[in-house]
């Protein structure tokens, strides 16, 4: 029955390995030149070992007393296929004083197996059997790696191999570290932008899903910032660069992401330890129970010593005890957990702050630019005694020869260009507001100060804002509220993250207290406080890491150079939208390519899926590796019954680490 099962196994492996080769010479498979030769060696090693099987100990009886000998060579001969790179890891390994790994426990089970074969004169299957099934994990292993590297690979592809400098009307390209600041280079469609800077000449459309995960193009046009890493996908663009290129967005990201797998998490350093004290502990477990039975029956008992039962228990235990699936599919797990952040917009440092994010019970935000948009917008016209649009126009051309950011604000509302010869007669009355004549009419548009001022009286606005009081020829028209508007998904953010786990949402901002209140009561958010100055806004991070559990972590989400402090203050920091601000970039542990509060639940909806992995690869590995041990220490299991406790172990746990390369639906 045994050796049916055997053989069915090995159909599938050459079966599997034929296949694989198949879907290896598509490009899309991303399959390695190494990994194609391995599953060469594997197909060949399988079908040799099949034919041997088939062939049977008989077909070598023509060779006479010499056909033992001549079996043991063809046998030896695929065992070499399929295992003499891990004799040659095993050999490196001491030569360099690092004894103990998974390389030298498979060596030295193999060979022991062989040995123990040839002096029986006995099967060699189950020695080969085992290098070849070790082999298979390997290669899945190796796949696996791949394909999470392939991930952020896919991210560094932002990195751009040239800038185009216009010299004497003809297209030059140089190395992007040669370009100065203030350099105008050119940008044509199809091409990355090289280095950050600002459009002076131009529109197009930018594809910015390799930084930010979103596949929905941007408009830019004259006078619009732009930074590099995005692909111009429609017109010419000249671009005035603002930063060197190693300053620049494209070589910060990528520093970012080349540096995160130096960070390991509590996970990665106790799986590290534990190997190096697991392994020799197990190789000495392996000596004592080959050699100790023996002389215990020899000389306490007076029985047989059994040395070839004994001797092959230990191998079976060596082979049962190896730590691949822990030493590989722990690191391996965190690794696509950041290899799927990255490809959805999301920045991990390293793999201990993955960790540290799914612990995040508290999170801590700042109001302007993270959960609303930070810039000023007209929310409503009330009061007003003529059509809104009218209104409108009216207070946008008054206030057209003013850069005021209230200023731009109305003339956005108004939305059509504005003629300035309309204007005249322009009083800009400091801490009031504007006079003017707009075709002829007297235009006053301001606060309260210059309603009184005037002799009109204003009517109070019902809602929080910046309240801009428009009168028309002496009389009152109405008023216009402007208002830092909340970002449209900053209220589904704040829920999911309650639905998610975070025990308490708080709102910090330099906000008067009417704002700020009102913000946090539209959103949902816990508690906020208001009017800080950024040095109050770290104390009050201060006294909110003291009031929590030591397993619980706060995040800080800000974004930009004002917040810097409090994300570094913070147990994880979380960059919002940093696209260009280098401060926040620095200080944050989680960078956020976009402005999309989303963003965030999806970074521990990511980071709790990784570390949930990560648990079960532990727990599985460990569980089965403890009975099959066991087992296999009182001879109830076999050397087959090792190979799925090792290979088997290690496929399945590698297969489970690949998911978290998978945040689509997350």
């Amino acid at each position: 029955m045994q050796e049916y099962i055997i053989n069915g196994l090995l159909i599938v492996v050459a079966l599997l390995a034929v296949i694989l080769q198949i879907i290896g010479m598509r490009p899309s498979a991303g399959m390695t030149k190494k990994q194609k030769v391995m599953l060469w060696r594997i197909l060949t090693a399988t079908v040799l070992l099949l034919i041997l099987q088939v062939l049977g100990a008989g077909a070598f009886e023509v060779f006479g007393a010499a056909g033992r000998w001549v079996r043991l060579a063809v046998f030896l001969v695929d065992y070499l296929v399929i295992g003499y790179d891990i004799l040659k890891k095993a050999g490196k390994g001491i030569r360099n004083g690092q004894v103990f790994d998974e390389h030298f426990l498979m060596a030295v089970a193999t060979l022991g197996a062989l040995a123990l074969a040839v002096y029986e004169n006995g099967d060699y299957l189950e020695a080969i059997a085992v290098m070849l099934f070790y082999q298979v994990g390997e290669w899945f292993q190796s796949y696996a790696v791949g394909k999470s590297r392939r991930n952020i690979s896919d991210l560094m592809d932002i990195r751009p191999d040239y800038a185009n400098i216009e010299r004497e009307g003809k297209l030059e390209q140089v190395d992007p570290d040669e370009v100065g600041i203030g350099t105008i280079i050119v940008v044509q469609p199809g091409e990355k932008v090289p280095i950050d800077g600002t459009v002076v000449q131009g529109e197009s459309t930018l594809n910015t899903a390799a930084l930010t995960g979103d596949s929905l193009p941007r408009e830019v046009k004259t006078g619009d910032e732009i930074i590099s890493g995005c692909i111009n996908m429609t017109g010419l663009l000249h671009i005035q660069t603002t930063k060197e290129f190693g300053e620049s967005t494209v070589s910060k990201i990528l520093d970012l992401v080349e540096n995160a797998s130096s960070r390991k998490s509590k996970s990665e350093d106790f799986i590290s330890r534990f190997a190096k004290i697991y392994t020799p502990a197990v190789c000495y477990a392996a000596l004592a129970l080959a050699v100790l039975p023996p002389l215990v029956r020899m000389f306490a008992m007076g029985l047989d010593a059994g040395w070839e039962t004994w001797i092959y228990r230990a191998l079976t235990f060596l082979v049962a005890s190896c730590p691949c699936a822990l030493v590989i599919s722990i690191p391996l797990s965190f690794f696509a957990g950041i290899g799927g952040a990255s490809k959805a917009g999301v920045l991990v440092k390293g793999s201990n702050y993955l960790e540290t994010l799914s612990q995040t019970k508290i999170v801590v935000f700042d109001k302007t630019g993270t959960l609303t948009k930070g810039v000023f917008e007209v929310v409503g016209v009330h009061h007003n005694t003529m059509e809104e649009k009218k209104i409108l126009e009216y207070a946008a051309l008054a206030e057209s020869f003013s850069s005021h950011p209230i200023s731009r604000s109305l003339k956005t509302a108004y939305g059509k260009e504005i003629d300035q010869n309309r204007v005249t007669d322009v009083e800009e009355i400091s801490g009031n507001g504007v006079t003017a004549k707009v075709d002829g009419v007297s235009v006053a548009v301001g606060n309260a100060k210059l309603m009184k001022r005037i002799g009109v009286e204003a009517v109070e606005c019902h809602q929080v804002g910046t309240v801009i009081h428009v009168a028309i020829n002496g009389a009152y028209a109405g008023h216009i509220l402007i208002a830092d508007v909340p970002k449209p998904t900053s209220k589904e953010a704040i829920a999911n993250l309650k639905k998610h786990g975070i025990k308490e949402t708080v709102m910090l901002t330099g906000d008067i207290d009417k704002v700020a209140q009102q913000v946090a009561g539209e959103l949902g958010v816990d508690r906020v406080y208001s009017e800080l100055l950024p040095a109050d806004k770290v104390t009050k991070v201060e006294e909110l890491l003291a009031k929590k559990t030591a397993k619980e972590k706060l995040a800080f989400v800000g974004d930009g150079i004002n917040d810097a402090p409090v994300l570094s203050r913070a147990d994880i920091g979380i960059a919002m939208g940093a696209l260009g601000s280098d401060a926040a970039i620095e200080a944050a542990d989680v960078v956020l390519m976009d402005d999309d509060p989303q963003k965030i639940v999806k970074a521990i909806r990511i980071a709790k899926k990784c570390m949930r992995i990560v648990y079960e690869n532990i727990y599985f590995a460990i569980g089965i590796k403890v009975i099959c041990l066991i087992l296999g220490a009182v001879g109830i299991a076999n050397m087959w019954v090792a190979i799925f406790a090792d290979v088997g172990v290690m496929i399945i746990a590698v297969l489970n680490a690949i998911r978290a390369l998978n945040v689509k639906n997350l």
